[in-house]
């Protein structure tokens, strides 16, 4: 069984889910890509846990610029077990900080002894990550200085990023969206 509650911060509405009153399995932008897709049940309303508590807690916390650890929530996402790996790498990106696809391919490609490691692939499981902003996404950009395809929208992206004081002079807006 799946639980939800909905908060509203300085970049929009945010739905949080969590499986069994206990992790957090999901924090989804409102029109965010993939909303909810990693969930095949029912998401029932409940306002009043602990987790959620501690979830808006944090994200207080974190739009205060108080740098929480992603550590001190228990995270859940649901997804293959190479997704998994790609939104523990994206746990490890300091706050205020980028890195690009490629880097995360070659981590990737390294650990499982391959040459290669395709930088869209590590982008497609980067866009389905169902828990935002806490396993930061955002802060992964093309090696171009693209800010490419991020499931909460470009300017979301754009705002977080800055936000963390990050320098954003370098990068920029593709043409056309590049989101999987």
């Amino acid at each position: 069984m799946y639980y939800r509650t909905n908060l509203t911060f300085l970049i929009g509405n945010i739905t949080l889910a969590c499986d069994n009153k206990e992790n957090l399995v999901g924090l989804w932008l409102e029109g965010q890509k993939y909303f909810g897709g990693t969930i095949d049940s029912q998401l029932i309303e409940n306002n009043d846990l602990e987790i959620f508590k501690k979830t808006k807690n944090w994200l207080n916390r974190y739009f205060k610029r108080e740098k929480p650890q992603i550590s001190q929530l228990p995270l859940s996402p649901i997804g293959s077990d190479f997704r998994q790996r790609i939104w523990q790498i994206l746990r490890e990106i300091p706050y205020g900080k980028v890195c690009t696809y490629g880097q995360i391919a070659k981590v990737i490609a390294k650990e499982q002894g391959k040459e290669k490691m395709s930088a869209q692939a590590v982008a497609g499981a980067i866009a389905h990550n169902p828990i935002s902003i806490i396993i930061p996404c955002h802060r992964v950009v093309s090696s171009n200085g693209s800010l490419a395809g991020y499931a909460g929208g470009i300017k979301t992206k754009i705002k977080l990023l800055q936000h963390e004081g990050v320098n954003i002079d370098g990068l920029f807006i593709p043409k056309r969206s590049t989101a999987p």
